[in-house]
């Protein structure tokens, strides 16, 4: 799923792709300085999560999947029919759907690429500020779309209260955006994305205008929603919760590019960058060596910090340290024996004894019942993030700046 590092470019790369049921897309994007490169494919069905920071190319995509941003040099094919890297000449028949038999399968490259126009792409989606007409009452909003393809008006306003049924809104229909609190107009946009009978759906940061309680019960009725839905979906999120409770697959966008990808669980359980383990409070180093031994993993990170792990090598992915907020326990120095850094001969035999790393408190930040607290070890200088029950936080040993002892399990350490 991560891009190649080279695609091959207009036509020829949409006929590449071939003519399989659900999403495929090569994504090449220039906007300004800032370049996206990511080989996404998604099947019917399917429902796939963008996650990544602020500025990774989560909404460029979507963008570019929609057809809103120009995307030359990419190749997006839905359904067999080249919306992107396509040719004028094959691929899709003049109603703008696509070619049934051997014209779908026939070679894209053979006139000049093209770009299908948005309203031609057969995509739904469904924006963040949702963008409901004020004017219109909910019945309206969700009949729009089929009015302006030509479907007459009875058959619309059916449609759209099928539509407002199924996403719980039945007796809502003649109230108006501003009569609708944010979850109601949220339902509102899927309905209304839904009754058009797209190919592809796209759910740009659906939750994140919610409050906390109404976001929880439109996941919950959302995740439902999804599983009835035939065709691939790609959800944009910042959120980790959204992607585990709505996501068959997670990919990880930094910086433009996939840097992580696979199930939600096994992503979140094992990051690969900063960013990602940042998303539950884990912690990732990179250790400048690794060493084998009988039943454990020994890494010695830059500074000299050497820690341990009894846990299996990981078999894929960037050399890298990790472990969980939960494998830390923080201690004022001298206490439990404790106080100074693990050197290699420090190690007993078994090599399973928990590192003790001597460190000072960066910052403290109360989370509901917890307080999370960034360390650096004196050593090197590497951060990572313990979480202390409030009961147990004790301010006259966890302050910025005060020393304390970093002891980690190395039962909870992944080490490739």
């Amino acid at each position: 799923m991560a891009d190649d590092g080279g695609a091959v470019s207009g036509g020829a790369a949409a006929a590449e792709l071939g003519a399989g049921a659900g999403l495929s897309a090569r994504l090449h994007v220039a906007r300004g300085a800032f370049r996206l490169a990511l080989d996404l494919d998604v099947a019917p069905g399917e429902v796939v999560a963008l996650l990544g920071p602020n500025g990774a190319g989560k909404s460029t995509v979507l963008g570019a999947l929609a057809g809103l941003l120009p995307a030359d040099g990419s190749a997006v094919v839905l359904d067999g029919r080249p919306l992107e890297g396509g040719s004028t000449a094959g691929g899709a028949k003049a109603d703008g759907r696509a070619a049934q038999g051997p014209a779908a399968r026939r070679p894209a490259a053979q006139g000049p690429a093209r770009s299908v126009p948005a309203r031609d792409r057969d995509v739904g989606t469904v924006f963040q500020d949702y963008r409901l007409f004020p004017h219109l009452t909910a019945l309206e909003n969700v009949a729009f779309g089929l009015r302006a393809r030509g479907v007459p008006a009875t058959r619309a306003r059916a449609r759209a209260r099928d539509e407002l049924a199924r996403v719980g809104l039945a007796d809502q229909a003649g109230r108006r955006p501003g009569e609708l609190s944010g979850g109601q107009s949220q339902r509102v946009a899927v309905a209304r994305a839904l009754a058009a009978d797209p190919r592809l759906l796209l759910l740009d940061e659906p939750l994140a205008a919610l409050d906390a309680g109404a976001r929880a019960d439109l996941r919950a009725a959302l995740a439902e929603l999804l599983r009835g839905v035939a065709v691939p979906t790609v959800l944009v999120t910042h959120d980790p919760v959204d992607a585990v409770a709505l996501a068959h697959r997670v990919v990880v966008l930094e910086r433009g590019a996939a840097v992580q990808h696979g199930s939600p669980t096994a992503v979140l359980l094992d990051p690969h960058t900063p960013y990602v383990a940042s998303l539950t409070g884990a912690t990732v180093w990179s250790p400048a060596a690794v060493h084998e031994g009988p039943g454990t993993l020994t890494a010695e990170l830059p500074g000299g910090v050497v820690l341990t792990s009894t846990r299996p090598r990981a078999a894929t992915g960037p050399p890298r340290v990790a472990f969980p907020a939960e494998a830390l326990v923080l201690s004022a120095p001298g206490r439990g024996g404790a106080g100074r850094v693990a050197a290699p001969g420090d190690l007993p035999a078994g090599g399973a004894a928990p590192a003790a790393l001597a460190a000072r408190v960066v910052r403290t930040e109360q989370r509901l019942s917890r307080l999370a607290v960034l360390v650096a070890t004196d050593r090197g200088g590497h951060l990572a993030t313990a979480e202390v029950p409030l009961g147990d936080a004790d301010p006259a040993v966890l302050h910025a700046g005060a020393p304390v002892t970093v002891t980690v399990d190395p039962g909870l350490v992944t080490i490739r």
